[in-house]
């Protein structure tokens, strides 16, 4: 009968309702990487795995390589995963081929040790993913952010032929000019007993609070259930961040961009938020001093996080400078 059936149907509904509201009290965590998948699947992105050996790499991609444009591929920063660049992805054309990648050891990607980690280790291990998704049949274009950025300049230092050109994001692995509010609080930090504290790796909600304001110019004003779920999500990985944070921060990595930008022959494009209290902005100068030709772009009221706080115009310069390239390149043919 009705009442029956609205019964059942109301029951029906509820469940996903109740299943909702108890995730999002309970295991914020696991609701947040629901969301991801969710946002993932809307924006047409799959995720796949590729090996190389017994080493496995985790991505997602949507489209297909050999399009007007060049593929993309998308290098994450520090602690962060593939898809941080879901806000970007959103804006890019849909018909782009893109991939975004899970950096050596973080999320789905195979954690293995420390020669892994630091800078020249991730360019191999993303040479490898490279060759193994068949990505190097034509040049592509390479996008990194901080961490990211870092790789993707060593990457086009030393495999240029794989690229048509990169766009660095406020990246770090050069001598700023300008200490950044985050450099100024690690040093402070060496001073005290406080030399475990690293604040990109909180341990505690005001912790995850302070690190967030410091990479966002723009405040986010998260719900505590949203902060809890990415606090969850990060802790148990906090001691891999650890050891990637003092791989990347030694000697060996600190200034590997720095020491590689002679080698850059690709075009360069540089965005960096104005706002930056990780990595200072001053590094820009430093890239239009070492690569006269590499084209900057200077984002106001923009902190650190490009691809969260100015997704819409990250994806728009990066595709407006592809088509520069592409016009360069068809002058230069007809000059020839």
């Amino acid at each position: 009968n009705i009442p029956d059936l609205i019964m059942i149907s109301g029951g029906i509904l509820v469940v996903p309702v109740l299943a909702f509201i108890t995730s999002f009290l309970f295991w914020p965590g696991t609701l947040l990487k629901a969301y991801n998948w969710y946002w993932r699947r809307r924006l047409g992105l799959e995720v796949h795995y590729s090996h190389s050996g017994s080493y496995r790499f985790c991505y997602s991609s949507r489209g297909t390589p050999g399009g007007a444009t060049p593929s993309l591929l998308l290098l994450h920063g520090f602690s962060a995963t593939k898809d941080m660049w879901l806000p970007v992805v959103k804006y890019l054309p849909r018909n782009q081929h893109v991939v975004c990648v899970d950096m050596p050891g973080h999320e789905g990607t195979s954690r293995t040790g420390a020669e892994d980690y630091c800078i020249q280790g991730q360019v191999a291990r993303i040479h490898q993913f490279v060759k193994s998704i068949g990505l190097d049949k034509r040049p592509f274009h390479l996008v990194g952010t901080s961490m990211g950025g870092n790789v993707a300049g060593v990457y086009a230092a030393h495999h240029p032929a794989d690229l048509c050109s990169a766009t660095l994001i406020c990246p770090a692995g050069l001598v700023y000019p300008t200490d950044s509010e985050f450099i100024s609080r690690l040093r402070e930090l060496e001073k005290t007993e406080m030399k475990d504290s690293i604040p990109l790796i909180p341990t505690t909600h005001q912790e995850l609070e302070d690190m967030l304001k410091l990479c966002c110019y723009t405040p986010l004003n998260l719900p505590q259930q949203v902060l809890r779920g990415l606090l969850a999500n990060r802790m148990p990985n906090n001691g891999f961040y650890k050891e990637v944070f003092m791989e990347i921060v030694g000697e060996k990595s600190r200034h590997s961009l720095q020491e590689n930008l002679h080698l850059i022959t690709s075009p360069v494009q540089v965005i960096w938020g104005k706002e930056d209290q990780v990595v200072d902005v001053s590094g820009a100068a430093v890239l239009k001093t070492s690569l006269p030709s590499c084209q900057v772009e200077v984002l106001d009221d923009c902190g650190h996080s490009v691809a969260l706080e100015r997704p819409r115009k990250a994806a728009n310069l990066i595709m407006d400078f592809l088509s520069a390239q592409e016009v360069n390149g068809e002058n230069a043919k007809k000059l020839s």
